[in-house]
């Protein structure tokens, strides 16, 4: 594969203080992983939540495929987030605890071709605490233009 994609999501990171990262596959149809490849994916307003004990992203908007024709996807569709047993249920219990949340973090395609994504259990950040974030944003960019 030439061609690295790698769809990050940089809204979560100032929002939420990531505090656990985990890779997860998605279950997709043809057309969504061929507007992924093409890197035709918005995670506007996306997160993730427990159904029946399995863990869906929410909100997610693949675009429709161009040449998909008649089988082609609803692109706000919710999507299956694949996880071992116990992951999902150690990450079921912290979310339980009061202010965590999961949210979708990256999408990417590894080294045999299949989309994943990198989703962190997350607590939102205050105010003061994006401002903070903002000051070391313009500190680093300060740095390196010396």
């Amino acid at each position: 594969m030439a061609a690295k994609i790698f769809l990050k999501n940089k809204r979560a990171t100032f929002e939420f203080a990531i505090e656990d990262k985990l890779t997860a596959g998605m279950v997709l149809l043809g057309s969504e992983i061929k507007s992924i490849r093409a890197s035709k994916l918005s995670f506007a307003d996306s997160y993730c939540l427990f159904q029946d004990g399995e863990l869906w992203v929410k909100s997610l908007h693949i675009a429709a495929y161009v040449n998909g024709g008649y089988a082609g996807h609803d692109p706000l569709r919710d999507r299956k987030l694949l996880l071992s047993k116990k992951e999902l249920r150690k990450w079921a219990a912290k979310v339980k605890e009061k202010g965590l949340t999961i949210v979708p973090l990256a999408v990417f395609i590894n080294d045999q071709g299949i989309a994943k994504m990198e989703i962190g259990l997350g607590r939102g950040k205050k105010l003061h605490d994006k401002r903070e974030s903002i000051k070391a944003r313009d500190n680093d960019r300060e740095l390196r233009r010396m």
